[in-house]
């Protein structure tokens, strides 16, 4: 592959600086791509995209590339930023980098760089790629710690046949010492976190600039009126923190937790504990699915999934994947599962894809239809943690 000319997605971070070093140093005709995405409030106070510009131009020209920008700012509004917000209206809660990934980095970016006369691009993405029988897989990454696989389940054969990521196989400790040994003057930078267009501002005061307030009841399930929320958009599923009801007297004095959100009623339902049962889920409907290989996995126990990000793995089954639907039952209940995250499911370290979360069902308030299921498949669950143990 050496030779090929690779055009890859420098944000000004430690990460994508390294992945374009060592595929230059790989024998890569390399050059950098810095993405602006963003244009609304571009200002110093809550997005660094002129800092990130100044350092993504600073490591090129230490590595000897060039490097050139290029203003997605449209395709982002259209295709991520619309529905982010649409997603707000609904009362789902989104994560924006999952179709950020799909859409921008790994479409726009890679139409763009296609362009320019690019075999491949690359990202300082944690991850990796490999082709087995003709299929391109996406793995985890070697630091657990960092795999960003969860963030990559949406993309395509087309996609990973032409994307490289040179960092799969470090831990973060490397790849910061590469940076440093080799001269680069981030090597130290703090790595970004969150979305550019909320910054460090308050959530809260930048989603009312898009959405007004709807303010209405927070009650408990049985009913009885704890105060006033000020937006259902506001909140999310296991949220704890400005709920507004802290002097509320409860049970055994435990913290309130969101637990569900009733757009009809505009009413937001609380309830006091981090383990109480209605926070919990045996079973999620997905939709809006990808399936890396182009087709659904076969329905049985030797899967597992995540519900966020940060979640570990989960023994699961796909109980069924038909008609743009999936229902993934978990061996055990799952913590406030959210509508509008995504739920990813891997065989060992293999990412297969997921979907967008609809809805999940609580412990013990529907009867689970484990006959979807070969009773053969079922058998497996206990070999999951075996599995698990292994990773």
């Amino acid at each position: 592959m050496a030779g090929k000319r690779v055009v890859v997605g420098m944000s000004g971070g430690v990460d994508s600086s390294v992945a374009a070093l060592l595929l230059k140093q790989q024998g890569y005709r390399v050059s950098g791509l810095f993405m602006k995405n963003w244009e609304d409030d571009d200002t110093a106070d809550y997005c660094s995209s002129r800092e990130d510009l100044v350092d993504a131009v600073a490591v090129a020209d230490r590595i000897g590339i060039e490097v050139n920008v290029v203003n997605f700012s449209a395709e982002y509004k259209e295709r991520v930023f619309s529905e982010f917000l649409r997603e707000y209206r609904a009362g789902r809660t989104p994560n924006p980098d999952v179709l950020c990934n799909a859409e921008i980095k790994f479409r726009a970016f890679l139409d763009h760089a296609v362009g320019l006369g690019a075999d491949l691009i690359a990202t300082g993405h944690y991850a990796q790629v490999r082709e087995v029988d003709g299929l391109h897989q996406l793995l985890k990454a070697e630091d657990g710690t960092k795999d960003q696989s969860y963030f990559l389940y949406r993309l395509d054969q087309s996609q990973l046949a032409r994307t490289l990521f040179p960092l799969g196989g470090l831990h973060k400790s490397d790849v910061r010492e590469i940076a440093r040994r080799e001269g680069l003057s981030n090597h130290d930078k703090k790595d970004s976190t969150g979305i550019c267009f909320i910054g460090e501002r308050p959530f809260r005061e930048f989603l009312n600039r898009y959405l007004p307030d709807d303010p209405g009841e927070v009650r408990t399930p049985d009913g009885r009126l704890l105060g006033r929320h000020q937006g259902l958009m506001f909140y999310t599923i296991g949220q704890r923190q400005g709920l507004g009801i802290g002097g509320s007297r409860g049970s055994d004095g435990d913290p309130w937790y969101v637990t569900a959100k009733d757009m009809q009623r505009n009413r937001l339902t609380v309830v006091q504990g981090h383990d109480h049962p209605s926070l919990f889920s045996d079973r999620v409907t997905a939709v809006n699915l990808n399936w890396i290989s182009g087709s659904a996995p076969h329905c049985n126990w030797v899967y597992t999934a995540k519900t966020r990000y940060r979640q570990k793995d989960a023994p699961c089954a796909i109980v069924s994947a038909d008609g743009g639907r999936c229902v993934i039952e978990f061996a055990e209940p799952q913590w406030a599962v959210t509508p509008g995250q995504s739920v990813v499911v891997y065989e060992r370290q293999v990412c297969l894809g997921g979907g967008i979360i609809d809805t999940s069902a609580r412990s013990g308030d529907a009867e689970t239809r484990r006959d979807e299921c070969p009773p053969n498949s079922l058998d497996m669950r206990g070999e999951v943690g075996g599995i698990q143990a292994k990773e």
